[in-house]
């Protein structure tokens, strides 16, 4: 069947959710506790471990056949507008993103600052930035439009192409 990243990134959100839940029951259910006065049988909650097993290996053979798909798309399909596979967007993604907190924090430097020594000291001193923080304030706003072009090249990459999965 043929899905797109976002449908295959949902159909592998479901396939966790069915593997947590029948976790869940089993926890649940595998184990009972009775009273030496009551009638075991009427407690016992029902539970089957070779069923449960083979469900529990099958959602995981699934998984496996989903996440597969999803990591060969990513390393296979280029990013329009950008010399890159998807896999190598998803890695340069928060490498934009720490590099243009880095340059905000840079660009909110005052070119000089007043500094005082220790609490007892009565000189003072200054704190000069080594760089022009207009210059690091254009290479933020310049890396924040690259990174919203490359997350908008990416949405529509991963809502418009389609991957076979055979789940």
């Amino acid at each position: 069947m043929k899905y797109t990243s976002a449908e295959a990134a949902k159909l592998l959100r479901a396939l966790n959710e069915q593997h947590d839940m029948l976790l869940s029951r089993e926890s649940q259910s595998s184990t009972f506790v009775a009273a030496l006065s009551e009638d075991i049988e009427s407690v016992r909650p029902e539970y089957d471990y070779e069923k449960t097993k083979a469900q529990l290996a099958d959602i995981e053979r699934r998984i496996r056949m989903v996440k597969h798909a999803i990591n060969v798309f990513n390393t296979t399909h280029t990013v329009p507008g950008f010399d890159m596979t998807i896999d190598e967007a998803l890695v340069y993604m928060p490498q934009l993103s720490a590099r243009k907190s880095r340059l905000a924090d840079m660009a909110s430097e005052l070119p000089k600052k007043r500094e005082r020594g220790g609490a007892q000291s009565n000189i003072i001193d200054y704190r000069y930035t080594n760089y022009e923080p207009s210059a690091a304030e254009a290479d933020m706003l310049e890396l924040g439009d690259r990174l919203a072009k490359l997350q908008n090249a990416l949405d529509k990459v991963n809502t418009t192409e389609k991957m076979d999965i055979d789940v």
